[in-house]
C-alpha cells in the first residue's frame, strides 16, 4: 500500500507539474499569444469547399466557452469560414474540447483560432490506466519500473533537451544522457547486484558500437537531420545552434537503449537461471544453451522494432508506395533522406540488439558466481 501512495503522489507531481512548465514556456516564449482550453457549445455556421481532387473541406464558425486561463466561462466567436484551405482542419461539434490560440491584431482586436483537439485529459486517463495495470501485474518490480520510466523523462527533458537546446553537441549529451538512463534504469528495476553491473556493462559496449556505426553512416548516407516537419519550428528556436545531424544521432541512440536494455537483461537472467537448474554445466554448455534462446529473442526484437518504427512512418510509407514524382524507382524511394533515416535508424538499433547477445551472454558465463545465485532465489 505505500508503494502505492507513493506512485500517486508521483502522477499527482507530474501531472500538475508539467501543463505549467508548458505554459510558462508559452508564455516566456511569446508574449502576444497565449494558449488555453474551451469547449464548443454552438456550431455557428459551416461552408465546404470543394479542392481540385474532389475532397470536400468543411469549415465552421463555432461558440466556444474557456475553460481556463483568463477565459474561463467566457463566451468565444471562432470564424473558421474564410476562402484560404487548410488541409489539416478538423471539424468540431458540440461538447468538443478544443486547443484556442489568442492574440490581438494590429487594432488590439482579440484574435481567436482553434489550433487542435484538447487530448491532455484522455491521455492522462490512458496513463492512469497504464500505471494501475504495471502496479497490479508487475507488483514491486512494476513500481520500479515506473520509477525508472519517470528517471529516464527527467534525464531527457531537464538534461538533455536544454543541453542540446543551447548548443551542446547532441552525441556527446546522447552518450552522456544515455548512460545516465542506463544505470537509473538498471539499478531500479533490477536492484544493485551482479546481474545489473553485468548489464549496464553489456549495454554499454553495444552502445558504443551502435554509435561508432551511426556516426560512420550518418556521413556516408549524407543524412542532414533536417527532414522533419518539426525542424521547422527548432530552426527559430534554437537561434542556429542545435546541430540537427547530431540530435538525428542521439535519437537513434536513445530508441535503440530501450531495446538493448531489454534483450540483455533477458540473456543475463536466462544464463542465471540455466546455471540454477543445471550447476554441472560447462562455460560452454551454458553459452551455447544461453544463446539459442537469444537468436530466438533477437528475431522476435528485430521484427519489434521494425514494426515500430514502420508504425510511426505509416504515411510515409503509403506516399511512397504511390510511386508519384520524384518517387518512382526504388532507389529514389531509399535515397529520399526520411525515408532513408528510417532506414538507418532501424539497422542501426537492429545491429544494436545482434551484438548485444554474445556480448550479454559472455559476460554472463564468465563472470557470473554465486552471488547471481542468491539473487535470483
Amino acid at each position: 500500500m505505500q508503494q502505492l501512495k507513493n506512485i500517486f503522489i508521483i502522477i499527482i507531481l507530474t501531472v500538475l507539474c508539467v501543463p505549467q512548465l508548458t505554459v510558462a514556456q508559452t508564455e516566456n516564449n511569446d508574449q502576444t499569444t497565449t494558449m488555453f482550453e474551451a469547449r464548443v457549445t454552438e456550431v455557428l455556421a459551416e461552408q465546404k469547399l470543394e479542392r481540385e481532387d474532389g475532397s470536400i473541406n468543411l469549415q465552421q464558425n463555432l461558440k466556444l466557452i474557456g475553460l481556463d486561463g483568463e477565459w474561463k466561462n467566457k463566451e468565444i466567436t471562432f470564424t473558421g469560414i474564410s476562402e484560404l484551405d487548410v488541409i489539416s482542419s478538423n471539424v468540431y461539434k458540440v461538447g468538443d474540447k478544443v486547443m484556442v490560440a489568442h492574440s490581438r491584431n494590429i487594432d488590439g482586436g482579440d484574435v481567436f483560432y482553434i489550433t487542435d483537439y484538447a487530448r491532455a485529459t484522455a491521455l492522462y486517463w490512458l496513463g492512469l490506466i497504464f500505471i494501475i495495470l504495471v502496479i497490479i501485474i508487475g507488483r514491486t518490480k512494476g513500481f520500479r519500473s515506473l520509477l525508472s520510466l519517470l528517471a529516464s523523462f527527467i534525464i531527457i527533458i531537464y538534461f538533455m533537451l536544454p543541453a542540446i537546446l543551447n548548443g551542446a553537441n547532441p552525441i556527446f549529451v546522447g552518450v552522456i544522457g544515455s548512460l545516465f538512463i542506463l544505470v537509473f534504469l538498471i539499478y531500479i528495476t533490477e536492484g544493485f547486484n551482479v546481474k545489473s553491473h553485468l548489464a549496464i556493462v553489456s549495454i554499454l559496449f553495444s552502445l558504443i558500437i551502435v554509435s561508432i556505426i551511426a556516426v560512420i553512416f550518418k556521413y556516408i548516407t549524407h543524412l542532414s537531420g533536417l527532414a522533419q516537419e518539426e525542424i521547422l519550428f527548432l530552426v527559430d528556436a534554437g537561434e542556429g545552434k542545435i546541430d540537427f545531424s547530431g540530435l538525428l544521432l542521439t535519437g537513434i541512440l536513445i530508441g535503440t537503449l530501450g531495446v538493448i536494455d531489454d534483450v540483455v537483461i533477458s540473456q543475463i537472467e536466462s544464463v542465471a537461471q540455466l546455471k540454477i537448474a543445471n550447476p554441472s554445466l560447462s562455460k560452454k554448455q551454458l553459452f551455447v544453451m544461453a544463446f539459442e534462446i537469444g537468436q530466438t529473442h533477437m528475431g522476435a526484437m528485430i521484427n519489434t522494432l521494425f514494426l515500430a518504427y514502420a508504425g510511426a512512418a505509416l504515411p510515409l510509407l503509403l506516399l511512397f508506395t504511390l510511386r508519384q514524382e520524384p518517387f518512382f524507382t526504388f532507389n529514389q524511394i531509399i535515397s529520399n533522406e526520411m525515408m532513408a533515416v528510417e532506414i538507418v535508424r532501424t539497422i542501426v538499433g537492429s545491429i544494436g540488439i545482434i551484438l548485444s547477445i554474445p556480448i550479454a551472454t559472455i559476460l554472463a558465463v564468465y563472470m557470473m558466481n554465486v552471488q547471481i545465485k542468491n539473487d535470483v532465489k
